[in-house]
């Protein structure tokens, strides 16, 4: 039974498995499908083992995302040690890497990033055209905009960064001070409150219309 572990023929089709187990999110591979499917000469007991050192070693090579010089060195020495692998194996485990460390390098990002990512960045500088403040006028005030997506749909979010006293008012209206007039539609010239007294100057004569 060991020479059949020992095998690589079937050994292409364990990789991807466990790949697809692993790195893909495939939780319906399990050993008992992938003896029964590719080695089923072989008893659970003696598979177990051969199992969990294929599952080290191809994650060993994701986790490290080695260039295929590392990849070199690390199977040779893998054929070295006491209880590692053959030559043949080597050579499958490579061929298996370089045909899928894209695959895998992506899927390993993926799961790696937040719910929604950073898709784009924008900023500009604009100043202050109203507050309740006259010397925070003209106040350059620093807008970023981020556009966040997850899943192929995105939506925008502005954030607006201003110095800590003039927090919160962007865009507020400037208040005039209470002289007697009620406003009126822009452009109309304000009339007096009713009940409001006229204004005088003592240096200004009234007159009687």
């Amino acid at each position: 039974m060991a020479a059949e572990l020992e095998g690589s023929k079937a050994l292409g089709g364990l990789l991807s498995g466990l790949a697809q187990e692993a790195f893909h999110g495939h939780q319906g591979i399990t050993e008992e499908l992938l003896r029964s499917q590719l080695y089923p000469e072989v008893s659970l007991e003696e598979f177990r083992p051969f199992l969990a050192k294929m599952r080290g070693i191809l994650k060993s090579i994701a986790s490290a995302d080695m260039d295929f010089n590392q990849l070199e060195a690390f199977l040779t020495a893998q054929t070295k040690k006491q209880g590692g692998i053959t030559s043949d194996q080597a050579a499958v485990i490579s061929k298996f890497w370089k045909n899928h460390k894209t695959k895998i390098r992506e899927s390993l990002m993926n799961q790696s990033r937040w719910d929604s990512g950073l898709r784009g960045l924008s900023w500009r500088v604009d100043g202050k055209s109203q507050s309740r403040h006259s010397a925070q006028i003209h106040t350059p005030v620093a807008i970023m905009e981020l556009e966040i997506g997850k899943s192929g749909q995105s939506h925008r979010e502005t954030e607006r960064e201003a110095e800590t006293q003039a927090e919160g008012e962007a865009g507020s209206m400037h208040r005039e001070p209470d002289v007697g007039f009620d406003p009126r539609s822009p452009g109309s010239r304000p009339g007096p409150k009713a009940g409001a007294k006229p204004l005088r100057h003592p240096g200004i004569p009234q007159e009687d219309f």
